[in-house]
């Protein structure tokens, strides 16, 4: 049985002041012990997050494949733990197409990351120029092909589907689209590690999760939680989210 798993991504958001919002989340996380709660704030405030987070995991939204050296800007997974993370995205759909981030350089850096004990939140997604030449499958498939350590497993390894055409924009795919992506991700981590571990591994869903669409996307089969971009900003928007999958 996966437990769900709801992990905010505060992205370029998010200073001192902030820190209010980290204590009412994770006072929530706290309330709700049947399932996972993570918050990724920006880099400047993972530690004071964890000094007000109660034991909730707090993580980056980035980890260099490097563990030192001349990189002006980037951060790696030593530095992500010294400074309190449990774990990291890699792989954001934002760093894929503002960085031009390949799938080798998410999968170089989940292999960082893992090395020095960090849990990972892999993620995957078309545009909507793929999925409207009917390639959103193919590309996901490609893209968990070559991002996806050959050792993931449930016990480190989280994979989140994100549409990049509905990250921020409102738009969601329809629940039978979601259902029919993540079936398609769960077989193609079955054909690269095993059906047995691949059924150990959850898959988030990621794109414009609100409190109002949380309770039918997590309720979709091989939807075991979310990765949740401005609605994790506030307690207000993201508290409804963690109830809701608390309640499944």
């Amino acid at each position: 049985m996966r437990r769900k798993l709801v992990a905010g991504n505060w992205k370029m958001n998010g200073v001192t002041d902030s820190l209010g919002e980290v204590a009412k989340i994770a006072k929530a996380a706290a309330a709700n012990p049947g399932i996972d709660v993570a918050l990724c704030p920006p880099a400047t405030l993972i530690a004071p997050a964890v000094a007000v987070a109660g034991g909730m995991p707090i993580g980056g939204q980035d980890c260099h494949e490097n563990d030192s050296g001349a990189h002006t800007g980037c951060i790696s997974a030593p530095m992500l733990k010294d400074a309190g993370a449990t774990l990291t995205i890699v792989g954001h759909s934002e760093r894929r197409a503002d960085q031009n981030e390949t799938s080798h350089d998410a999968w170089a850096k989940a292999a960082a990351a893992h090395r020095h004990g960090l849990n990972v939140i892999l993620c995957v997604g078309e545009t909507e120029a793929e999925r409207n030449a009917g390639r959103a499958e193919r590309v996901v498939q490609a893209q968990i092909e070559k991002s996806v350590p050959e050792d993931a497993e449930g016990s480190w390894f989280t994979l989140a589907y994100e549409p990049r055409w509905a990250i921020g924009t409102g738009r969601t795919p329809t629940l039978e689209d979601i259902a029919s992506i993540h079936a398609i991700a769960r077989a193609k981590l079955g054909t690269m590690i095993g059906d047995d571990r691949a059924q150990g591994i959850r898959i988030l869903y990621g794109g414009s999760v609100t409190g109002a669409n949380a309770a039918s996307i997590l309720a979709v089969d091989n939807v075991d939680g979310a990765l949740v971009g401005g609605a994790s900003l506030t307690a207000e928007k993201f508290v409804p989210i963690i109830e809701a999958a608390a309640k499944l």
